[in-house]
């Protein structure tokens, strides 16, 4: 069964439903007394079974942006709602919540724990998000990435082509809506980097919202929407420039 074609066990949501909500969202610090303005003003719809690229050079802003919507900092000025939530003053509590059910993080330096198998890695994240028979669930998003012959080995016997795939199962394994991925491609091959995209592709159309943070415009092209910014701001919400085209036809 492959891994478009395969039926979700959990559901994410319907075409069309707003999954994320920006609303004029802005985060500042305090660096060495003096503000730096992470992202200013940012507002921003997300759909279920949309495929959005999050483009700009490091420091625009991009993984701030990611970390928003995956509750893991919080907003100096805006809103924020995301499945359904408004997380933007949320307690501990109810973000820990929330994060259990509401978002899955893809990393591009894979975070696995090393002392876990692939299946065991798969596997906590089915267990956090209260999954039944989350062992039977690791297995099935295993299968599904291609690593069913590879359940036993630990991360340092895997490629990171096929340690990131394990990313991805365990982020699927958690059966929430909204799929995030920091630079997935980053640390890999060309030809792993192809295979990585098709996977999370093919996510967006299967209920979920996946959104993919990078600084490579060519991942862009593969995008229902790019999300451009710069210095913290929005500069261009659209479709690719140049129209969408297959991965197949990508190259960097």
């Amino acid at each position: 069964m492959s891994l478009t074609d395969a039926q979700e066990v959990v559901p994410a949501a319907s075409a069309g439903d707003v999954l994320v909500r920006l609303e004029g969202v802005g985060r500042r610090y305090e660096v060495g007394g003096s503000e730096v303005v992470a992202l200013a003003g940012v507002s921003l719809e997300v759909r279920a079974e949309e495929l959005i690229v999050v483009l700009g050079p490091s420091g625009s802003g991009k993984t701030t942006l990611l970390n928003m919507i995956g509750a893991l900092d919080s907003p100096t000025e805006g809103r924020v709602l995301v499945a359904g939530q408004d997380i933007t003053d949320a307690s501990r509590k109810e973000l820990f919540e929330f994060r259990r059910h509401g978002v899955s993080f893809v990393f591009q330096t894979f975070n696995l724990f090393p002392a876990l198998t692939a299946l065991e890695n798969a596997e906590f994240g089915a267990d956090v998000a209260g999954r039944s028979d989350p062992t039977g669930v690791a297995v099935e998003m295993l299968e599904r990435v291609g690593l069913g012959d590879r359940l036993r080995h630990f991360p340092h016997e895997l490629s990171g082509g096929e340690q990131q795939r394990v990313g991805i199962a365990r982020a699927l394994a958690s059966g929430n809506p909204i799929l995030l991925a920091d630079e997935p491609t980053g640390e890999l091959d060309f030809v792993t980097g192809v295979q990585i995209l098709e996977l999370l592709h093919a996510q967006a159309h299967t209920g979920r919202a996946v959104l993919i943070v990078t600084h490579n415009r060519e991942i862009a092209r593969v995008a229902d929407r790019v999300v451009e910014l710069s210095s913290g701001r929005v500069v261009r919400i659209g479709p690719p420039e140049g129209g969408q085209v297959d991965i197949a036809d990508l190259n960097w």
